[in-house]
């Protein structure tokens, strides 16, 4: 069953509130883990009442090194696929993680948007 731009679109949405949260919330990967449906509603998807609902944490595609979109498209056929078969196979990636150990202070200033702000408070320059 192809869904629609729009709902293909709320899907991804959805998916993603749940991984972000997954990766930032101890509690949200619980429930998630737990009570998948509730977890789901939460971020805004809403599955069918008698429907499977497997979660899984890391991905088969994570180890063959396929891009994020190809996950994502992966990702979006099995919701897909669920619509049809009411067996909703989620893939939940690992947690990023970044290596910090070989980052300098100007790299990490890049990361951080790099904003530097000077102030003078001198009465006597133009700001005064």
């Amino acid at each position: 069953m192809a869904i629609s731009e729009t709902q293909k679109n709320e899907f991804i949405d959805a998916y993603t509130k749940a991984l972000l949260a997954s990766w930032s919330n101890d509690e949200y990967a619980a429930r998630l883990e737990s009570d998948p449906r509730a977890a789901f509603a939460e971020v805004g998807l809403d599955l069918p009442a008698g429907a499977e609902i497997v979660v899984t944490r890391g991905s088969a595609n994570e180890a063959t090194g396929d891009e994020p979109k190809a996950r994502l498209d992966n990702q979006v056929a099995l919701y897909e696929a669920g619509l049809e078969s009411g067996r909703f196979e989620f893939h939940m990636p690992s947690t990023p993680q970044i290596d910090t150990s070989e980052i300098d202070i100007d790299e990490l200033a890049g990361v951080a948007g790099g904003l530097t702000i000077a102030c003078c408070c001198c009465p006597c320059c133009c700001c005064g």
